[in-house]
């Protein structure tokens, strides 16, 4: 079988959990022997990794002889700029910034607003990445469309119109989740909506989501697919207990955007409430995001900002050692459909407290629950961890055992049971109900 794939990023270059999940989830398939092409806007580096061949946008037109040497997932680089996780506002906050510099600038004629000068907008951009991402669906063979997320729904529908292939939409997150309900962009909402609706079918990473989708979309639910997200689960890790720096400064960790989606607003006002009690803490804010500098303002007003470390955006083997350093690692988020970090953390023995509001609490048992808002009880749960040895180690061991249970072959199984559907044109029936493991009983 073979998968035409469109994401907006991709390791090793990425800012949050959709590159890891499509990393993860591609290898899975490989290992079910899937051959995947994946389609992604222009990046570099990615020629390191293993299951990867890299094919430049230049390079589209290769002939059949040629891409059949290559390994079962391909990534083709689209000559666009899409930025993970921008807002359209934002990006018209830059134009704006950079028209003003400009008009200051004496130049022989003067330019106009509209040039491209000033930069596309992000909806812009997500058209040219539909555009370049069809020539490619008319090159390409395949048998099933699989993309992620409304900058991608676009380029899969056009995929579709071409192919007369089906088309699976992945939905990790909805803009009502990145904005907290409220702000929702009106046209991103649509292309979301119009997507789903094109879809022959759409995977919700967790129940949650699933929820958000029916209630938000007006999708129905038998044609929704709950896929839970994974990890590699590296028994380098799994093996031992992580190496703990040896210190009297305990460690509590925030790893991720910082947005309103991921709740670090919350995280700083229970820091507070912690400092209280326990003053030997150090809290990390690892992650970067439009709340940063309002965050390094609260810290101050809470007068705890020489308490709070920010660490700004972490890759690679850095995210490895701060999850060795911590003590606790907390997830708050406001609306979270899954939440990959968690199962990041628990991988390195550390114990994990995690919003209730959050899609890995679905099926996460060894993790302390709070909801998000309940910055009394957020604190509480980090002091006990801090405190109570039998707590923490009880949370840390039972953790990397439960955490063997998130694999993405498992998902990737899921995944081909759904194209196999959408192929023979099955009618949908009721979804087999996930295990508390996160694995379908199929």
């Amino acid at each position: 079988m073979r998968v035409l794939m469109f994401g907006w990023e991709f390791p090793p270059f990425k800012t949050g959990g959709l590159g890891t999940a499509c990393y993860g989830l591609t290898s899975g398939l490989k290992h079910v022997g899937v051959e995947v092409t994946f389609v992604v806007p222009r990046s570099s580096g990615t020629e390191a990794l293993q299951h990867l061949k890299v094919i430049g946008a230049g390079d589209v037109h290769t002939s059949k002889e040629e891409i059949e040497e290559y390994t079962h997932v391909r990534l083709v680089k689209v000559d666009v700029h899409l930025s993970p996780y921008e807002r359209p506002e934002q990006r018209l906050e830059v134009q704006e910034v950079r028209y003003q510099i400009k008009r200051k600038t004496p130049v022989a004629s003067a330019p106009s607003r509209n040039e491209e000068l000033y930069g596309k907008t992000l909806f812009e951009e997500v058209e040219e990445y539909t555009a370049k991402s069809k020539v490619i669906a008319e090159r390409e063979k395949f048998d099933v469309i699989h993309a992620h997320d409304w900058m991608t729904f676009q380029a899969g529908i056009e995929a579709r119109k071409v192919s007369e292939k089906p088309l699976i939409v992945h939905v990790h997150s909805t803009e009502y989740d990145r904005t907290g309900g409220w702000g929702a962009n009106p046209i991103i909402r649509d292309i979301e909506q119009i997507g789903m609706r094109e879809a022959d079918r759409v995977i919700a990473v967790s129940n949650r989501a699933k929820q958000t989708i029916m209630e938000n979309y007006c999708i129905p639910a038998e044609k929704i697919s709950v896929v839970y997200n994974a990890i590699d689960t590296d028994d380098s890790i799994l093996n031992g207990l992580a190496e703990r720096r040896h210190s009297k400064k305990r460690i509590v960790l925030f790893l991720g955007r910082i947005t309103l989606q991921k709740g670090p607003d919350y995280f700083l006002e229970a820091a507070s409430k912690v400092l209280e009690k326990e003053p030997d803490v150090i809290f990390v804010m690892a992650g970067s995001g439009d709340m940063m500098y309002r965050m390094i303002e609260r810290a101050s007003d809470l007068k705890i900002g020489h308490k709070v470390l920010f660490a700004g955006f972490l890759r690679g083997s850095t995210v490895d050692r701060m999850y060795d350093m911590a003590d606790v690692y907390v997830m708050p988020s406001v609306s979270e459909p899954f939440g990959i970090t968690p199962l990041e953390a628990m991988s390195h023995g550390v114990p994990v407290i995690i919003s209730k509001q959050s899609g890995a609490s679905e099926v996460i048992k060894h993790a302390l629950k709070v909801d998000f808002w309940d910055i009394d009880k957020l604190a509480d749960r980090i002091i006990s961890v801090l405190r109570y040895r039998v707590l923490r180690d009880m949370l840390s061991e039972n953790g990397r055992s439960e955490v063997r249970n998130f694999g993405w072959d498992n998902s990737a199984i899921q995944c081909v049971n759904l194209y196999n559907r959408v192929l023979e044109k099955i009618s949908p029936r009721e979804e087999p109900h996930p295990t508390e493991s996160g694995v379908h009983t199929i």
